[in-house]
């Protein structure tokens, strides 16, 4: 039996103690446990972003958050992109989501992301293009990449 695929898009004021508490598990579980890097992952930033996340029965499988201009980028971006259910198709279901509430919210005609340099071919399969050399964030390497309506 199949289980049903669920987008889920919110305001951080629109999110429930419960959901919240997920979001922030599954990315600490990620970036944080899995990647083992220690970061400050609550940056602030949630606050003013659109956060999507994709769950197939009652599991997260990819989340992405969407930020306005000025927040967490000069320019609207899309980060803490995750997929915990891997090899699906979940993690560019996501970007494309994440890309059209850009558009929807923010009106975006232009989104920026620092990606691991590692993830350049996911990244570049929903129509982000490189657009700086490789820095060091974290203590993992990245680029800067730049969608364009």
């Amino acid at each position: 039996m199949t289980k049903k695929i669920v987008l889920h898009k919110k305001s951080f004021h629109e999110l429930t103690t419960d959901e919240l508490y997920e979001l922030l598990r599954v990315r600490s579980e990620v970036f944080v446990v899995e990647q083992n890097c220690v970061y400050q992952d609550l940056d602030g930033d949630d606050q003013q972003a659109i956060h999507l996340w994709l769950t197939v029965g009652d599991k997260t499988a990819a989340m992405a958050r969407v930020c306005p201009a000025g927040t967490h980028m000069q320019n609207i971006s899309i980060g803490r992109v995750i997929t915990t259910d891997r090899g699906k198709g979940y993690g560019k279901q996501i970007m494309l989501h994440a890309i059209d509430a850009a558009k929807e919210h923010f009106n975006a005609k232009l989104i920026d992301i620092e990606a691991q340099e590692y993830a350049k071919g996911f990244y570049e399969a929903v129509g982000f293009k490189q657009s700086s050399d490789t820095f060091m964030l974290d203590g993992i390497p990245h680029i800067k990449m730049t969608w364009t309506d």
